[in-house]
């Protein structure tokens, strides 16, 4: 099984991670971070790279695809032999993923169009701009596509789908080898939780306003 990890310039870098750290554990699978072209492939900090070993033409049918979010996603929207590799590679695949804002990328793809999904809470209403029904959900399933919300949540999803796969008895213990126990120190990881006025400067600050 090959697992295909899309990389652009100014993704995030937890959107790409969590599911490799999880997803990428799969038994036998071969996960491979894929790119225009081949090499480094700065974060939206700007001080951490990943290396993108093979181009989208090297990896035509990837069993599974993951699509990071992150601030580069805007200028990704209309890059043709992007979105057409993701059309060419969902003709095949066996699961179409994204974390966060890559939802949108899938959706420009026009693989969302009818399905639910899911994106960063800041982003949700852009995808009905493409046709998908956004819900506020943390993992979202519609068919083999499968969407997570914000960054961190790209953990959660991976775990669900390694579930899916591999069974809950493997996710589990992937789980806990990674030791993933979240106990954050604030309960503030929602915008119905956070108080007003953090998300208030968050959406302010939003490079979606006025998309």
């Amino acid at each position: 099984m090959q697992i295909a990890i899309v990389l652009y310039d100014r993704f995030t870098a937890l959107d790409a991670v969590g599911p490799y750290e999880t997803l990428g554990r799969l038994p036998d699978a071969e996960t491979v971070f894929v790119a225009e072209r081949t090499g480094p492939f700065r974060t939206d900090t700007g001080t951490l790279a990943l290396t993108a070993d093979r181009t989208l033409a090297e990896v035509p049918d990837p069993a599974i695809v993951i699509v990071p979010g992150g601030p580069g996603q805007s200028t990704q929207m209309d890059n043709a032999p992007l979105l057409d590799w993701l059309r060419t590679a969902d003709a095949t695949s066996t699961w179409t993923t994204s974390v966060c804002t890559g939802s949108l990328l899938l959706a420009a793809a026009g693989l969302l169009t009818g399905r639910r999904a899911t994106s960063h809470w800041l982003a949700l209403d852009q995808l009905e701009r493409f046709g998908a029904q956004p819900t506020g959900e943390r993992v979202v399933f519609d068919g083999k596509y499968v969407t997570a919300a914000g960054v961190s949540s790209g953990i959660d999803m991976g775990l669900t789908l390694l579930g899916r796969i591999a069974g809950d008895d493997y996710a589990r213990t992937v789980q806990l080898a990674t030791e993933y126990d979240p106990q954050p120190p604030y309960d503030a990881g929602s915008p119905g939780k956070a108080p007003t006025h953090i998300v208030d400067r968050l959406r302010a600050r939003s490079r979606f306003i006025l998309t």
